[in-house]
């Protein structure tokens, strides 16, 4: 039986060599859409082979974070191969990287991403110079805040081509939970974050121009994701919900895509604590990738580590222990021993560790992933906060209160920062500092930490989750002990 996902794949990728092979000479913006940087790996080698065979000639650059400019990059390459501005020469050049540009501010009053949009906004001109075909990779997602930030630039696009072959996704569940710190399979969101309705318009009008296209189920996935990030758990759930029902009848019920949106259904069912619910979309997502990626891929890993997470918030240790041992070896073996997977999978695996008591064993597992991340990712972002709350946790654990301290407070410091204010990762912060001072007998300091905690849950979480309880319990334990 013909996949028919790979027919329009194909389609897709005969249209794209035929409009750069009708641009050659002159400025025409292409844009590519896939999920999968492997497999759009795969398809660069395959048009670049093509059109190579034909006399033209194949060029790549890649957007750098320091200076995201697509402008300067065009105009760096140009300098070094000036064959490029003479018409009669055939070529193509590819950019990529725009899907990896920091979107978090960090220190600097725009993030990478956000000067990358503003510059293309004010590009069209400037790239008049330059007399060749230009193709943009992009996934759906950035390519949806490309529309919404650039829109000049957007309007004066030769063609959007799409690949349908989206890479798993690792669901982002709660990082540095109150009993037991842990932490998200994927980076924190930064504070910037889609606009639900501005994605639902782009539902509405891809629905009218084209219902079968592949992007719906990505579009409505960003949507689910953008509630979840906003902590709109109850409006996450359809677009959730509907992206998993398109993708298993578009590409069958076993595809790697239906895995995807299994565990990121699984994430929030997770993050509203109805554990019962995400268990059994875990264990299918797994068993899909197992299945049709192999037992050694990242992806498993991914699955491995939040099903491990989910025994792990259950208390069912001995079941969680050998799925995340068995994902930190497949991710230090896959991608290396800093990778920021690697660092989430010690830290998972040191957080089961010290829910068990060993805490010999907790903390130099906390401590090389806190050192990885703060090389990979940087001293201010949201997994250095986590990994600073959860080796502050263990030393609190300890009672070695002066060490825990100002790891507290720097956790604390950085979500703040990075999240905003009345973010759920702000109030397991300040549950965790106000439990320090609790154990020290500084009761006075202790009682608004867990006030403003209390307050950022109670909007922010169902009436019944877990970790609303176990504030409103530490509080009552406080004001018990002032009495």
């Amino acid at each position: 039986m013909v996949d028919p996902e790979a027919q329009q794949n194909q389609r897709s990728l005969r249209r794209l060599v035929v409009s750069v092979q009708a641009s050659y000479g002159r400025l025409n913006l292409l844009i590519a859409l896939c999920d999968n940087w492997k497999y759009r790996d795969e398809l660069i080698r395959t048009y670049e082979a093509e059109l190579q065979a034909k006399g033209a000639k194949c060029h790549r650059l890649r957007i750098d974070n320091r200076q995201p400019s697509l402008k300067q990059s065009l105009s760096d390459l140009v300098i070094q191969e000036p064959a490029l501005q003479e018409a009669t020469t055939p070529a193509l050049v590819t950019v990529l990287g725009a899907d990896e540009l920091l979107g978090l501010r960090l220190s600097d009053p725009t993030s990478a991403q956000e000067r990358f949009f503003f510059s293309l906004q004010w590009t069209r001109e400037a790239l008049r110079e330059f007399r060749f075909p230009i193709l943009l990779w992009l996934t759906p997602d950035i390519a949806g805040a490309l529309a919404q930030q650039a829109p000049d630039f957007w309007s004066w696009r030769g063609g959007v081509f799409e690949f349908s072959q989206p890479i798993a996704q690792n669901f982002p569940l709660n990082p540095a939970s109150f009993n037991l710190p842990e932490q998200p399979d994927a980076p924190a969101p930064p504070k910037a974050i889609a606009d639900p309705a501005e994605l639902q318009q782009q539902i509405d009008a891809l629905q009218t121009q084209d219902p079968d296209s592949p992007l719906l189920a990505s579009l409505h996935n960003s949507l689910g994701k953008a509630y979840k990030n906003a902590i709109r758990y109850a409006e996450a759930e359809p677009p959730y919900l509907k992206a998993l029902e398109l993708r298993e009848r578009q590409l069958g019920a076993d595809h790697p895509s239906v895995a995807s949106s299994l565990n990121n259904l699984a994430g929030l069912y997770k993050s509203q604590g109805r554990y019962s619910e995400a268990e059994p979309l875990l264990v299918r997502s797994l068993s899909i990738r197992e299945q049709q990626l192999g037992a050694d891929h990242p992806d498993v890993a991914t699955s491995l580590n939040n099903l491990a997470y989910l025994y792990d918030s259950q208390g069912r240790y001995s079941e969680a222990e050998p799925l995340y041992m068995r994902s930190l070896s497949i991710r230090e073996q896959q991608l290396g021993a800093d990778h920021p997977d690697v660092a989430n999978s010690l830290n998972n695996l040191a957080g089961l560790y010290q829910s068990q008591g060993r805490y010999s064993e907790a903390e130099p597992l906390y401590m090389r992933s806190l050192s990885i991340r703060e090389r990979q990712l940087g001293a201010d972002h949201p997994d250095v906060a986590t990994s600073l709350n959860n080796l502050a946790y263990l030393y609190d654990s300890q009672g070695r209160y002066s060490e825990a301290e100002p790891l507290y407070a720097r956790s604390l410091s950085i979500s703040e920062q990075q999240l905003g204010a009345d973010h759920p990762d702000v109030a397991s912060s300040l549950n965790n500092l106000a439990g320090l001072y609790r154990a020290q007998g500084r009761y006075s300091e202790a009682e608004p930490l867990y006030m403003r905690s209390l307050s950022i849950l109670e909007k922010a979480l169902p009436a019944n989750h877990p970790n609303l309880a176990i504030v409103r319990g530490n509080l009552e334990e406080l004001r018990s002990q002032l009495k």
